[in-house]
């Protein structure tokens, strides 16, 4: 579900909104994938209190890497395996389309002041 927040929002929390959304690929590309919750987390930490359109941008994106780091583990669970190694490369292939796709449309979501619900997440943060 979608909610439209525009008119009450301010640019500053776009802005930081689409951080939310875009700080995972940035960390995802700077920690070849390992830190990828982290900027979604600061940002969470940061704006929690002060604005809800922000909070539940980076909460969603945290909560989705949290599942694609779920994922990445069993991939890399199945690579041990030896027999299960093209389940591991697909598991890998389907993660990282999904986190680069899921998080440029959040980005884009956010910059026009909707919100962006995840496919896919481990509710941990709200």
């Amino acid at each position: 579900m979608t909610y439209q927040y525009s008119g009450t929002t301010r640019g500053d929390e776009r802005s930081m909104a689409v951080l939310a959304h875009l700080s995972a690929i940035i960390a995802m590309v700077l920690s070849a994938g390992w830190l990828s919750f982290v900027g979604p987390l600061l940002v969470w930490l940061l704006y929690k209190d002060r604005s809800r359109f922000v909070r539940r941008a980076a909460a969603g994106s945290f909560n989705f890497n949290i599942w694609a780091w779920v994922m990445n583990i069993v991939a890399w669970i199945c690579m041990f395996t030896v027999i299960l190694i093209p389940v591991s490369i697909g598991l890998w292939i389907v993660a990282g389309i999904m986190t680069l796709w899921c998080h440029i449309k959040g980005a884009l979501r956010a910059a026009n002041g909707d919100t962006y619900d995840y496919p896919a997440s481990i509710r941990i943060l709200n």
